[in-house]
């Protein structure tokens, strides 16, 4: 358990709760408690979907600029290894994960909701990769993972300018999935993880996994990573379950051992 960063799990959900105030400010100690809790999500097998929320006013408004002021090339050479670890953490738990969004997720924010496989915002939110006007450029994964949800384009603008992007517009380019009202995101993201607490774990992760990691190579490539992910499910306890109830009761009735 972090000092910033908890997991707390209810129902087969698995929330992953970030609070260092006033406004999340991702410090190395944070990235660290980042990757620790999305590795613990990874192996508990009682959590079968994570929830990524920063609290009710802000996700996170970004890296801690204070901390990373004076540090030479030298220093984050070796540890922009660590923000990059933790956002990766996160984008490979093999189970459903949302990103409940209030706020604002600037920066190292904005780059960790992305390392969620879906995003549901406030309509109040505010999202951006602004470090252009400090500098740099986003090291936590935020030009790779940007341009792959909403296109090179739409990234180049975000990222060149860093500008803040609100929730309407961020709806409209793909950068975020669902908006609703401020008060209803956490209930919003939880109503869509908790489908997952009965549903066919393998199952689950093949898919991610083949959708994943299809994305990342040619279309011949990704159809057999599908094919394998496929026919590996014919070994698990929970495709014999669900094709049997199938048969018997018709589809969305089987009950899941996740085995």
């Amino acid at each position: 358990m972090g000092e910033f960063v908890t997991l707390q799990v209810e129902d087969g959900v698995g929330t992953m709760r970030l609070d260092r105030p006033k406004m999340n400010a991702l410090n190395l100690q944070v990235w660290g408690e980042i990757r620790e809790t999305a590795e613990e999500a990874t192996r508990r097998d009682d959590v079968r979907s994570v929830i990524i929320y920063g609290g009710e006013k802000i996700f996170a408004a970004g890296a801690d600029i204070k901390e990373m002021a004076d540090m030479s090339y030298t220093d984050m050479a070796r540890l922009s290894r660590q923000l990059q670890a933790a956002c990766t953490a996160v984008a490979r738990i093999p189970k459903p994960v949302v990103a409940a969004v209030t706020g604002y997720a600037l920066g190292g924010g904005c780059e960790l909701a992305l390392s969620a496989d879906i995003r549901v915002a406030a309509d109040s939110a505010v999202l951006g990769q602004p470090e252009i006007l400090l500098g740099i450029i986003p090291g936590a994964g935020g030009t790779q993972r940007l341009s792959r949800l909403v296109g090179p384009s739409k990234a180049k603008d975000l990222v060149f300018t860093g500008r803040f992007v609100k929730s309407d517009e961020a709806l409209a380019m793909g950068l975020v999935d669902r908006v609703v009202p401020a008060a209803d995101v956490y209930t919003e993201a939880l109503a869509w993880a908790s489908r997952f607490s009965g549903a066919a774990a393998f199952a689950l992760e093949a898919a991610k996994t083949a959708i994943d990691r299809g994305l990342d190579v040619d279309l011949e490539t990704g159809l057999e990573i599908e094919r394998q992910q496929f026919a590996a499910l014919f070994a698990t306890e929970d495709r014999g379950i669900g094709m049997k109830s199938f048969v018997e009761q018709g589809p969305g009735k089987a009950q899941f051992v996740g085995r």
